[in-house]
């Protein structure tokens, strides 16, 4: 008997999810509400530059290249990755910058150049975060937890590796300067987390990084997505585009069929959501008592912030700014803790610049650059912000921000910019609250903590993405991928 499921959402882990089922030969119907897979990886086509919406820095390659392997596929086929050198560019108001790569002998002339004595530090928090790795991602990142007891098997490693401290407490414990703190420390950000309170075990990420490097899609992370798409249509699934779904239906306890805006059914034998938490639980299951549940409990937890975008495309190539880089404002622990616990909107800021057209100048029209300036913002549930007011303003700031650092004429090279604000989160993505990230990557909201892979009332319900084990980021969403896919396999084969 040929099984059938469904996946509401075309984001990076819905797409990783539905090619292992359809690749495992189950019939696979994945249903997107925009008119464009990617969820946050989506991308605009402007005035002859392409700007990807979300997520352009791509680590553990290899994990993607798995979900063509399993048909005995070649992602190279669908998609090209190039290499990012330096991974980032690292700046600060008073002009230090630090290029971080694999380089391993430059990067250390650089660390000896801010502090001589944290060279002997920072290999030692190399060797921390390998530690962190192979507990962290290797054995753990794609392994559901279902329960306590999983919790408890994994307690001993996480206390080793003293997982209840922050990634800038155990940082500053191997190096002095802070320059090189923030630097050490700043990647917890990529995937919505407050470095001074997200735990150790997010380290890994220099480890991700180190050995298997930061890579680019050609075109753009949407160009990823697409690839993904078009192997999932290969191997015969069936992707449904622009028809939001309204509800999951139920039967007692189980899932049986989705409905969507268009009227279309789909009955199904297992169903897996890709979409926000919240709007999973609170808006499509909602009928159900688990649905008010849990929504309730969620409504409790802490939620990663959201982000403030602004897209830009301008006149001139700028061989000097490198692919992405981090301008660092003059505060660090207080912005930080001004946009996670307090939820004002400060008068300085932090910016990840992604300047895509020096890897790929095909993004933006001859002689033209294409770039997108992020700022954490708080999210909605904080203090109210009046985004429609305030946002031409913020933009303005960030402009300056360019100005003043990187590109003295900018204004006068726009040819096209708009912005992308919390609100549009909530409404594009159905955000819960605007968060850019789902859940905030705290070690009481990790693992078992988090949510689970699979429903534990209602058994052929599925999670799949950032507000699951293992978290946010393309490596943590494929991995969530992987985990629900072999409880989905084990529950329909």
């Amino acid at each position: 008997m040929n099984r059938k499921a469904i996946i509401i959402g075309a984001g990076f882990g819905g797409l990783a999810l539905a090619i292992r089922l359809q690749s495992a030969g189950i019939d696979t119907t994945l249903v997107e509400a925009r008119d464009r897979p990617g969820g946050r990886a989506y991308m605009w086509e402007k005035d002859g530059f392409v700007f990807d919406a979300g997520p352009t820095v791509i680590t553990d390659p290899d994990c993607l290249g798995e979900l063509w392997r399993l048909s005995g596929h070649d992602m190279a086929e669908d998609v090209d990755l190039v290499p990012v050198s330096p991974f980032y560019r690292l700046n600060w108001r008073d002009g230090t910058n630090f290029d971080y790569s694999n380089d391993e002998a430059a990067l250390r002339a650089q660390i000896a150049r801010l502090n001589p004595e944290d060279v002997v530090g920072y290999e030692s928090f190399l060797d921390y975060a390998d530690g962190v790795y192979q507990e962290g991602y290797r054995k753990l990142g794609s392994v559901a937890f279902l329960d306590f007891a999983s919790m408890v098997r994994a307690a001993p490693a996480l206390a080793k590796h003293q997982a209840w401290r922050s990634v800038y407490s155990v940082v500053s414990s191997h190096v002095k300067n802070e320059k090189l703190r923030q630097a050490l420390s700043f990647h917890t950000l990529l995937v919505g987390g407050n470095p001074m309170q997200t735990s150790s075990i997010y380290a890994l990420i220099h480890k991700l990084e180190k050995d298997g490097g930061v890579w680019f899609a050609k075109g753009g992370t949407n160009r990823l997505v697409q690839a993904m798409a078009t192997h999932f249509e290969r191997l015969g699934g069936t992707l449904r585009l622009a028809d939001p779904v309204v509800q999951i239906e139920t039967y007692g306890d189980r899932a049986v069929a989705v409905r969507t805006a268009s009227g279309w059914r789909g009955e199904a034998d297992a169903v897996a959501s890709n979409a926000d938490l919240m709007h999973s639980y609170r808006d499509l299951i909602g009928h159900h008592p688990r649905g008010e549940k849990q929504a309730e409990k969620l409504a409790r937890k802490r939620w990663s912030p959201s982000l403030f975008v602004l897209h830009f495309g301008i006149k001139g190539s700028w061989p000097g700014i490198p692919h992405h880089m981090i301008l660092f404002g003059p505060r660090y622990e207080g912005l930080l803790t001004d946009i996670y616990d307090h939820g004002v909107l400060p008068q300085d800021f932090s910016l990840y610049l992604h300047h895509p057209t020096v890897t790929d100048p095909s993004m933006a029209p001859d002689g033209h650059s294409t770039f997108y300036a992020l700022a954490p913002v708080p999210h909605m549930g904080k203090l109210p912000i009046d985004w429609d007011q305030f946002a031409p303003v913020y933009a303005e700031r960030i402009l300056d921000e360019i100005q003043h650092r990187l590109i003295p004429d900018i204004r006068s090279r726009i040819v096209t910019q708009f912005h992308y604000a919390p609100p549009d989160f909530r409404h594009d993505l159905s955000a819960h609250l605007g968060s850019a990230f789902s859940l905030e990557p705290l070690l009481t909201q990790s693992a078992w903590f988090r949510a689970h892979n699979r429903d534990d009332v209602i058994p052929n319900l599925y999670l799949v993405g950032a507000g699951t084990h293992p978290g946010a980021g393309i490596p943590g969403v494929v991995g969530s991928a992987k985990a629900t896919a072999a409880l989905m396999l084990e529950d329909l084969v």
